[in-house]
C-alpha cells in the first residue's frame, strides 16, 4: 500500500493545484498541515502554469493498493 498527502491549492486562474508527497506520518495532524500550506503560499515556493498559488482548498492522504496478476 502506497500512501501520499495531497495538498490542493487554488491558483492565480482560479484552478487547482497538487502538490502530492509520499509516505506522510500518521497521523496526520490537521493544524501543521494547514501551518505548512500557509508557508508554502506566503513564501511563494511553487509557480504552476496558472500563476502563483494563492489559497488552500483542501488536503487528503490517498491510498493506492496494487495487486499483480500472474499471466
Amino acid at each position: 500500500m502506497a500512501k501520499k498527502i495531497e495538498l490542493i491549492f487554488k491558483n492565480e486562474a482560479g484552478k487547482n493545484v497538487v502538490l502530492s508527497l509520499d509516505n506522510p506520518f500518521e497521523p496526520v495532524n490537521p493544524a501543521l498541515v494547514a501551518q505548512v500550506m500557509e508557508q508554502v503560499i506566503a513564501e511563494n515556493a511553487f509557480i504552476s502554469s496558472g500563476g502563483a498559488l494563492v489559497s488552500k482548498h483542501a488536503a487528503r492522504i490517498v491510498e493506492r493498493n496494487v495487486s499483480d496478476i500472474q499471466i
